[in-house]
This record gives C-alpha cells, structure tokens and sequence, in this order.
C-alpha cells in the first residue's frame, strides 16, 4: 500500500515512496513536525519511519535540530528507547527510522481503559525510572517526557522521540521567545532558565507522567498553556487519586527547585521492589499485533508541541478519565458490606414528587458557592430536588428558585463518581472507595459500605452491578448489597458496563487485542439474563440506545480517535456504519431521536442520522475543552472549562447561545472535571468552576 497524499490547503506535495531504502507502506501518524510511517527494509523487517515536513526541510535551524535528534536517538539506544535502524539528516527530506515497537503509548492506554491501578503505576515508575537512568548516562536530557513519548511494549516502558532531546553540552540554544515542551510536562526551570534545563528536569516530567498515568490528569491542570506554566513555576501540584505509597516520591520529583528531585537512581532505590517484579502485561490487558497496511497495533510518538507562541496547544486524556469515571465499570475485589440501613427512604421520610417546574415564568438562578470551596458542582435531577456533590461537600437545591433545601460536610472526600439516585436513595463513592446512601430529602445517612480492592461501582435500577478481570459480571440489590445473580461473559476479560434511558437493558462490551472487533452483550440488569450478544466490526463504545437501535463510537484503533458512528438494529442485527468527515480526539456523544451529537476536544461538534447515512453538520464552537453534550429536541448543550454553557440548535448546528464565564475569584484555574448539563422541561441546570450551581431558560438562548 502507498503512503497517502496530502490533500487540502496548504497541503504538501505527494509524500515519498521510499525513505532511503525503507518503502513507506502506510501512514502511522503526524504532527507539526514531521510524519510517521510503517515501512519495510528489503530484508521485511518493519521500522518507523519519520520523514520531516517539507516546510521544515528547507529550515536550516530546524535541520540543525533534526541532526541532533538523531544522534541523541542513537547515543541513547538501548532497552529502553527504539533503537534507530538507520537515519539520513542531509536528505531533501530529513527522515530516521527506529526499529518498530508494538504496544500502545501511555496517553492511548490511559484513554482506553482509563488510569492504571496503583500495582501498575509502580511497576511503570519503576521502568521509567530505569529509562532516564540509562538515557542521562550517555548525557542526554530528553525535555519532553510525556504519556505519548512512553511506549507499553511486551518487555518494558520504551522512552521514544528525541527531537527537543539535547547533550548537556550542546551549545543549541532555546531561540528567544520560544519555549519547546508540552506545559503539562516540564519542569519550571523549562519556563525560567531554558538554557540551563539538566536532567532533573526528566525527572519533574516523570513525576507528571505518574500523575496521569495514576489519575488520567496531570499535577496541574488547565485550558490554557499559560496558566498551566504559571501553575508549574508557582504552584504545588495536585496528587490527589496518586497511590499513597507513591504520593511522597511523586512530590519530591515534583519540586520546584532541581537540587530538590530525586534522581533515577535514588527513584529505582525507593522502587527497588517492584523494579525487579516489572510486569507490563500488568497493564496491558489487550496487547495488539503490529498489522501491515493499514497501520493497526503500531503506536507511534506523539509529535512535540513545539514552541508555545506558536499556536494553541490541546492536550488528551482528561476527558476519556472523566467519561470513564461516569460510565465504564472497573471493578476489581469484593464488596466488603460495612454497614448498610434499609433498602430506601428511612421512616418518618415521605417519599417526594418531582416538582411540577414549567418554563413558563422561569427567570433562571444562580447559587452561591454552596460547598464553600471551587470546583463545578456535578448534580442529578430527581426526587423533587437537584442533588449535588462538590468537594467535601453533598447538598440540595430547589430545583425551581435555587435555594439550598439541606447541605452535609464530608472533610476532604473527593467524589469520584457523580451523584446517582438508585432505590429511592442518592449513592455516593468517595476517593478512599466508600460507597455513600444519602436520604435525598434530608441528607441523612441511610448506608455506608467499604470496597475492598481497587473496586467501581456502576448502579442501573436497583442493581449495582461490578464486575471481575475474569469478565464475571455480578448484580446486587443496591440496598441490601445481597448478591443476586453472576454473569460469565464468553471473552473473560473485564468488560466496559454502560446503560441508557430507562436502564432495563444494560450493555458489556469487550474490545478485541488488536483492536478490530468489539462484543457487545446487553442484558437485563435485574436479573443479569442475556438478551443478545454480537461480536460486531470496529472499536466500539456505546453512547445511546432509542427505538430498537443501539449506537456506538467507532474508534481509531491506534489512536483511538472517533471515525464513524455505527447504529445496530437490535431486531435484524443490521450494522450501519456513517463515516465523519475527519477523526475526532476525545469524542463524547448524546443521542437524541435517532441523531448522533459528538462534541470533540477542541470544540468540534457534529451531528450525524444513521438512518439517513449521512452526517448532517459540523460546528466549531472555538470552546477548547467540553462536558459531554446533552439534548433536548431542540437544542443541544454542553459546558466549556470557563463555566460557560452553550446552546447549539439541534437542527441548523448554529450557536444558539451562550452564558457568560463562571471561573470564579481563582481565575489562574481551569476546573479539572466538567459535568454534563442537567436538562428539564423549559430550562437546563448547569455547575460552574467558581462552584455554583445555576439555571436558564431554554426558550431563548440568546439571550443569556
């Protein structure tokens, strides 16, 4: 197979065939410098090869920074890098190939199957530790350690691309007003004294790298690349979700000063007992097969950022840990009943009708700061009260005027699930894995239960369901915690759970190792009976199920971005699969009446009718980071990091409108998690990072 063309504006003339004596076979991946493909020796053997932009070729300082790439490569490879087969820096097209490394990148595992369990993240500082051990031996300090520059190969973490690497006595200097790195991953002396980066600064990036890998988020967190360089120089981190037996070395990696990081030996010493039980089949439940043409199972480096004045910089995986924490189950230990008061609303509490709320009237609200402390509120509609969680703190608002009904205090806990009412009760989970049943009405405390293990929750009706690795899915009355039934699955691996609407049919759904198929099982959450099962094309995620059809996300299986949407016809078992115009990272969807809404990180929104075959439009919103979309009919909503809600008409894909931004009194800080809008009849309710809570009329966005 060719390598593809460029097409479009801008686009460069036709790639070459052949990058020395490598043919290209197909294209593994691009950035802003360069492109990665799949190619063959004349011996078979198969590399990656990256060939630079033509733009960059004819940059004698870019080429200047190419050479040193390739020697930083070679002096470094090794066990823990992708050794370089072969490389010619003086060619019209500089290109290097590296010996080809199946396994995914830390940020496409993290995206995937959300973070690592505290035994994984221990074995990958350890290997990691090791790498920069190795790496700063031969001199070199690599300045962009980042989940996408970490392979999960079969024997070990692989440390790849160089290209912003440097000798620490290379006389290359930072060009003036240019700062090279990805924000998230370097170390404040990369922000201060870029001239003088060593190799602690390797080592303030591993400590961020941990963060993510442990908790799908990094130390400091933010839209915008310059408030997360002032957090990095200025800050402490957030460790928050980071194994408390890793939390101290995580920090002192994290230090602000670089006499103060540990260094990779000092690391492995600390780590000397998972080092040598270093295992990554522990985190790479579905190893893939490196494919042929068409690139399947190859994971490449993620380009570098560049200079930051450059252009925006938009980073992954947040979302994917956020959507993962609502929807996908990971269960894995039992359910270890501590105490656990009745099965619903506690005597002398009557139960509560929804308020009968109409647009009409309705001038909209905003709360205070109820929970005393930043961060947007995520909330849940039932029960006659908009039920909310925010950090350290439950509360209650009237869903019609916005006052608080009842507020409990709960120190320090971090609730890592949103609000769910299940059994007439609101079930909580906090960070420390306690399971929480509030009385809605009151706040009271009707039940507490301990999970044992690295255990999630997912509650459908009344069930709570878990699963195990085996791929064992289980059901429990989600008041009494009694087991009620067990589901072996026929993969035996652990299955993502989602469920939709009412929540009679719940799905499983297990991705193959090479990322080409995915089963899907839906079953009767109640009684865990088996109403179908299809092994069916495509990396598929679930996102909405109407009218005898189930809808999916059909995912890149490298990469992982969004490339289609599939409908499947419970009734015939007929698949139709629509293309999008062009592959969406970080994809998250609604559906509503037979249409597909997916909002993409960078604010991409599309909308496409399976059952017509076609997408139906396509809409920049300019918004950098999204909630998951949700609709009404009419229209369709979603949060933006600032606190703003937008409105976008469902039918024409225009701008409906827009509030204002909520960001509060820390405007340095972009909330980490942003919750989904809550729609009602007439308005919609929405939580903002300077923790408010707050409700608009839907009838006329434009307004607002």
């Amino acid at each position: 197979m060719a390598p593809r063309h460029s097409t479009g504006a801008g686009a460069e003339a036709e790639l070459p065939e052949y990058a020395g004596h490598y043919r290209l076979e197909s294209r593994l991946g691009s950035g802003g410098m360069g492109v990665v493909h799949l190619a063959r020796g004349a011996s078979g053997m198969r590399v990656a090869v990256k060939v630079v932009h033509a733009e960059f070729a004819r940059d004698p300082e870019f080429r200047g920074r190419f050479r040193q790439e390739v020697a930083a490569a070679r002096r470094v490879s090794g066990a823990f890098t992708a050794p370089v087969v072969d490389a010619d820096p003086e060619a019209d097209r500089p290109w290097m190939a590296t010996l080809f490394i199946p396994g995914p990148t830390l940020s496409q595992q993290v995206k995937r199957n959300g973070p690592m369990e505290p035994a994984q993240v221990r074995r990958l500082m350890a290997g990691l530790a090791e790498a920069l051990r190795d790496i700063h031996r031969v001199g070199v300090v690599h300045r962009d350690l980042k989940p996408g520059n970490v392979l999960l190969a079969e024997d070990g973490p692989k440390v790849i691309d160089f290209g912003i690497s440097r000798p620490k006595d290379s006389e290359l200097r930072t060009e003036t007003g240019k700062l090279i790195g990805t924000p998230p991953f370097m170390a404040p002396e990369q922000f201060r004294r870029p001239r003088e980066v060593g190799p602690a600064a390797d080592v303030f990036a591993l400590g961020s790298v941990i963060v993510h890998a442990a908790t799908g988020r990094g130390p400091f967190d933010s839209d915008s690349p310059y408030v997360v360089a002032y957090q990095v120089v200025h800050d402490e981190p957030e460790l928050t979700g980071v194994p408390e037996s890793l939390a101290p070395l995580v920090r002192r990696c994290l230090a602000k000063e670089p006499e103060d990081r540990p260094t990779p030996d000092e690391l492995m010493l600390a780590l000397r007992s998972v080092a040598a039980s270093y295992d990554t089949q522990a985190f790479i439940p579905a190893q893939r097969d490196g494919a042929g043409a068409d690139g399947d199972g190859s994971a490449v480096p993620e380009e570098q950022a560049g200079p930051v004045a450059a252009k925006p910089l938009r980073w992954r995986g947040r979302r994917a840990v956020l959507a993962a924490t609502a929807s996908v189950l990971a269960v894995g230990g039992v359910v270890a009943s501590v105490q656990w008061a009745g099965s619903g609303p506690g005597p002398g509490t009557r139960p509560q009708a929804a308020p009968a709320v109409s647009a009409a009237g309705f001038d909209g609200w905003r709360s205070e700061q109820v929970a005393g402390v930043p961060g947007a509120p995520r909330c849940v509609l039932g029960a006659g009260r908009l039920l909310c969680t925010a950090s350290g703190a439950v509360f209650a608002l009237d869903p019609v005027e916005g006052s608080v009904v009842w507020r409990r205090s709960f120190a320090g806990a971090l609730w890592s699930d949103p609000p769910v009412l299940a059994g007439g009760l609101l079930r909580l989970r906090d960070q420390n894995a306690h399971l929480l049943a509030l009385d809605p009405g009151t706040g009271r405390t009707r039940g507490e239960r301990k999970l044992s293990g690295d255990t999630g929750t997912r509650y459908v009706g009344n069930t709570l369901l878990t699963t195990r690795a085996d791929g064992v899915v289980m059901g429990a009355d989600s008041g009494s915690g009694k087991e009620r039934w067990q589901l072996p699955l026929p993969d035996g691996t652990r299955p993502r759970i989602d469920a939709f609407g009412s929540a009679s049919v719940a799905y499983a759904t297990v991705t193959s190792a090479d990322g080409r198929s995915t089963r899907v099982t839906a079953f009767d959450p109640g009684s865990g009976a088996v109403r179908w099962s299809e092994r069916m094309s495509g990396m598929l995620e679930p996102v909405g199920a109407e009218g005898g059809f189930v809808y999916f996300l059909d995912g890149d299986p490298v990469y992982g971005d969004t490339r289609a949407v599939v409908r499947y016809a419970v009734e015939s078992g007929v698949t139709r699969r629509v293309p999008l115009l062009g592959p969406r990272a970080d994809a998250q969807a609604t559906v509503r009446d037979g249409v597909v809404y997916l909002l993409a990180d960078g604010g991409g929104m599309d909308a496409v009718d399976p059952g017509a075959g076609k997408p139906l439009w396509h809409l920049e919103t300019t918004v950098a980071r999204g909630s998951a979309p949700v609709a009404d009919g009419r229209r369709v909503y979603f949060s933006a990091a600032d606190g703003r809600l937008l409105a976008v008409d469902a039918r024409r894909g225009t701008l409906a409108g827009q509030t204002r931004p909520r960001l509060g009194a820390r405007a340095d800080r972009v909330t980490a998690g942003l919750p989904a809008p809550v729609p009602a009849p007439g308005h919609v309710y929405a939580g903002a990072p300077d923790g408010s809570v707050f409700a608009v009329d839907t009838g006329d966005p434009a307004a607002w």
